[in-house]
Order: C-alpha cells, then structure tokens, then sequence
C-alpha cells in the first residue's frame, strides 16, 4: 500500500547548512528506500512565501498569494512510499530527518484505478 508521508516544520527554525544538512540526509533514505523497493517519491517545497491558494466559491475562482492556513508548522515536503502496513510507513516516516524537528503525517493513498500510471 501507498502511504504519503506529510513533513511538518516551522520553516524559519533551520540555517542554510541545516536546511542542505538535510536534504543529504533525505537523498540519502531516499537511495535506502529506493534500494529496498519502498521508494515512489519525495520533494521538498518552497517556502510558503511562494505558495498560492486556488479556491472555487459559486463558479467564481479565487487566487490569494499564502499558504491555505497560518500554522506554526507548514508543510515543507514529502515522501511518497510503498509500505506493507501502517506499522512499517511509521518506521520510514520516523527515518526522515526532520521527524527530529518537526511532525510527519501519515497518510495512506487511495487507490483510483482509472487514473494515469505513474
């Protein structure tokens, strides 16, 4: 099964060299993943200054510059893995670095078959 693996963190709390600190550390569980079969994806996303929400209200769209809510933590990337169970998507989300700083969502996938393979 799928699991989406949310990361959680207040983007202001890392340096620079914390910050590519861990983008080594992921790449590096990425390559373990991969070579365990476990891998889908992962990417880090731009801060929330860059975001923008897209939201429909009565047939009318409507674009703010910001993220979709001001929290203490914003999400900041994700894993995307193949797990046996919920049990073993905790273990990998609990290798991710920034479990060290922040908070990993779990989330199992659903799985729709019509939509266009990966």
């Amino acid at each position: 099964m799928r699991y989406m693996l949310l990361i959680y963190l207040d983007e202001q709390a890392l340096s620079q060299t914390e910050r590519e600190q861990c983008y080594r550390e992921s790449t590096q569980l990425a390559h373990q993943l991969d070579a365990a079969g476990q891998y889908v994806a992962a990417a880090p996303l731009e801060p929330t200054a860059t975001a923008t929400s897209v939201r429909v209200r009565q047939g009318k769209r409507v674009v703010t510059d910001g993220p979709f809510a001001e929290t203490k933590e914003q999400l900041g990337g994700y894993f995307l893995v193949d797990a046996s169970d919920l049990d073993e998507a905790i273990a990998i989300a609990a290798r991710i670095p920034m479990a060290r700083r922040g908070t990993i969502e779990v989330r199992p996938v659903i799985h729709i078959a019509d939509l266009p393979a990966d």
